[in-house]
């Protein structure tokens, strides 16, 4: 049983107020282009089909030829909504789409979708679990003992997965968008206050390969059979040096599945240059490049350029940002403290408001009451 497994395609996104429209476009004619050289036996895509709940009408008719070009294919997609999606926009249709091989995830209501094909090994079913918050999932198991108890994306996942419909006999995938403790994040995405949102990866124990989305860099979790796929494009440059790839799953006995990374060439890379501008604008620094990529330049000279953005983009016409790295800049960075900066969660930045304006920092009672309002918050964003 051969699987691509795709996610967090963010279509309609925009970096740096660039639209990336024409760079998505291109990079689902690539995996087209895969799909026709693997021909598998079912596409699966593991959530943030949108970049925003509300997504542009490019954003739609792109998906919309891309289902259709997978139904005339005659291969099977399975997809599921990804915490940039709107549950309900993604369900709308999904029972007559399966119809054509296009099985959407429904809004969850505490029961999940699963599809089975086979192959000479038998049966492998697909299990499609939304993003889930752990409101989400209370409403959907209203009424059951212990609902109310649920509080944490642990406590969510975990029961969510608990009622769903596993025969062990055979060989089972689930696609889900949840973070997994261990994945590295990049930083085109959310992050949530003081890593509620992590679930561990022995919640997944039951399934044969876990096709996960929603973080945006390829890796494993834990074991081989745990798997982001990441992003078929980059969409911030702390992945400028990532290889983007979509990921194939080849399922052969129970307990026993390959996998394997093709790469996807877009359209346009993302690439970091540093330089003085001499040696940035040089004909010898960017003759043997493509001009067009995505750039963020790095200006080593002491004194800034002036109109430095508009002269380099005369080179470099989608030039996102520009920084200077000099004597100045060191400076500036000493002054505004020595710490390393990092990404903070809001229950820190409330710690240290709280400490300004008490001149005192918070005790355990305090921390726990604000921890638990932001995540109240966090559920119902």
């Amino acid at each position: 049983m051969k699987l691509i497994h795709l996610s967090d395609l963010h279509l309609g996104k925009r970096v740096n107020e660039f639209s990336m429209i024409e760079d998505q476009k291109y990079i689902l004619n690539e995996i087209l282009r895969i799909i026709d050289e693997e021909a598998p036996d079912g596409v699966l895509l593991a959530g943030d089909l949108y970049d925003r709940p509300v997504p542009s009408a490019e954003a739609v008719q792109l998906f919309d030829r891309f289902l259709t070009q997978l139904a005339e294919r005659k291969i099977p997609m399975y997809a599921i909504s990804g915490n940039h999606d709107s549950v309900e926009r993604i369900a709308f249709g999904s029972q007559i789409m399966s119809s054509s091989g296009i099985c959407m995830s429904p809004v969850y209501d505490g029961k999940t979708e699963k599809y089975c094909l086979t192959d000479s090994y038998g049966e492998v079913w697909i299990h499609l679990l939304p993003f889930v918050r752990p409101a989400t999932v209370r409403h959907g198991l209203e009424g059951e003992e212990e609902v109310d108890e649920i509080r944490t994306y642990q406590e969510a996942v975990q029961a969510a997965v608990a009622h769903m419909e596993i025969d062990k006999r055979h060989r089972n995938v689930l696609i889900a968008h949840q973070f997994v403790v261990g994945a590295m994040r990049c930083d085109s995405e959310e992050i949530s206050v003081g890593g509620i949102d992590q679930v561990e990866a022995d919640v997944f124990r039951d399934f044969d390969y876990v096709a996960l989305g929603h973080i945006h860099s390829p890796q494993n979790v834990g074991s081989e059979h745990i798997r982001y796929c990441g992003t078929p494009l980059k969409y911030s440059f702390s992945e400028a040096g990532q290889q983007k790839s979509a990921t194939v799953v080849e399922l052969l006995e129970k307990g026993n599945l390959k996998i394997r990374e093709i790469p996807l060439r877009p359209l346009r890379d993302m690439r970091k240059l540093k330089g003085t501008y001499m040696e940035i604008t040089s004909l010898s620094g960017y003759q043997d490049t493509n001009t067009e990529d995505y750039v963020q330049i790095t200006l080593t000279d002491e004194e800034d350029i002036v109109d430095g953005m508009q002269k380099l983009r005369t080179i470099y016409p989608n030039l996102m940002k520009l920084e200077y790295d000099n004597r100045r800049t060191r400076e500036n960075q000493e002054i505004a403290g020595t710490e390393t900066v990092k990404r903070k969660s809001e229950l820190e930045y409330f710690e240290e408001f709280f400490e300004l304006q008490n001149n005192q920092p918070m005790n355990e009672e305090q921390r726990k009451y604000s921890e638990d309002l932001i995540r109240k918050i966090q559920e119902v964003k």
